[in-house]
């Protein structure tokens, strides 16, 4: 262990040095908070009770997975709820509950599976219409997917490659309704961590990304990996340093199953944190996801060291 540090500590040195002349590396250390995904998996319980924990910053429901075509928006919940008979209706007593502990709460379209794609920019604009009006500040005319709480954003979980420029249009015209109505509509984006990422690159350049939560997992190009991190630092300084967004935070999966990357969390805590935490624009974690949380119990773990 010994000859792998030495071997690696000058390219670490070298790092925080670009980190300084760029801007982005700070002395004092950065704290932060813990993100999550909710709604895969019915083991990872009410939407009340995640918030009610006190361990989660935002909550990203996933996913509405289904849009473009031609093909009318829905919502995948697994086995929480069907939205197709308005049985997610309760989900905003949910949303409501977290509000009340201070949790954030977004919309996440797309993600791993499904049926989405958008193909024109008409396509692009009735999108975003359809997500201001059915789950953030607007009026529909026919019943809500998740009732009539308000969600405080969307969540942009995009792994499907064709006109992807297209989901910067609706990133857009979401941000100006909510500058419209005097409301902060939060935009968060789920890039995988090899830089750039093809599905959102012009949406992340836009400059209207709040939070970018970045996969270092299912690539073993930028994964951490404690025999030969450079990957990995190297990913999360051009991720940090060539995205104009507020906070960035490090995408891991919650355990071994969710995903090929699983950093052991006595690893996180004394290999990884220390240096993400010491870029002003670190955010916190974001643990992928909370189904998988519940088995670990890895929130628990790390929530103090963030």
């Amino acid at each position: 262990m010994e000859s792998q540090f030495c071997s690696s500590f000058p390219r670490f040195l070298l790092l925080i040095i670009l980190a300084s002349i760029l801007g982005c590396y700070s002395e004092a250390i950065t704290g932060g908070g813990i993100a999550t995904y909710w709604g895969q998996n019915t083991r990872e319980g009410r939407l009340t009770a995640a918030c009610a924990t006190g361990k989660f910053q935002i909550i990203n429901i996933g996913f509405l997975s289904t849009f473009g075509n031609g093909r009318p928006p829905q919502v995948n919940l697994t086995r929480h709820c069907s939205p197709v008979s308005n049985g997610c209706r309760n989900v905003s007593v949910g949303v409501l509950n977290c509000r009340n502990d201070g949790v954030k709460v977004m919309l996440s379209i797309g993600g791993p599976h499904g049926s989405y794609f958008l193909s024109s920019a008409a396509e692009a604009v009735d999108l975003a219409d359809y997500i201001w009006n059915n789950f953030l500040g607007g009026h529909s005319t026919s019943l809500r997917p998740f009732g009539d709480v308000p969600l405080d954003g969307v969540d942009f979980r995009i792994e499907r490659v064709e006109f992807s420029h297209y989901y910067a249009m609706v990133a857009r015209r979401l941000h100006d309704y909510g500058r419209q109505s005097n409301r902060k509509v939060y935009l968060t984006a789920a890039p995988g961590c090899r830089f750039p990422d093809k599905y959102l690159t012009e949406s992340l350049h836009t400059g209207l990304f709040d939070y970018v939560w970045v996969r270092f997992f299912d690539d073993r190009q930028c994964r951490y990996d404690s025999v030969n991190p450079s990957g990995f630092w190297w990913s999360w300084m051009r991720w940090t340093h060539s995205i104009p967004a507020r906070k960035f935070y490090l995408g891991i999966p919650a355990s071994e199953e969710a995903g090929d990357g699983y950093v052991a969390p006595e690893v996180l805590i004394k290999e990884v944190l220390p240096f993400v935490k010491r870029f002003t624009s670190y955010g916190g974690v974001m643990l992928f996801d909370l189904s998988n949380d519940v088995q670990t119990n890895y929130s628990s773990i790390i929530s103090n060291r963030v």
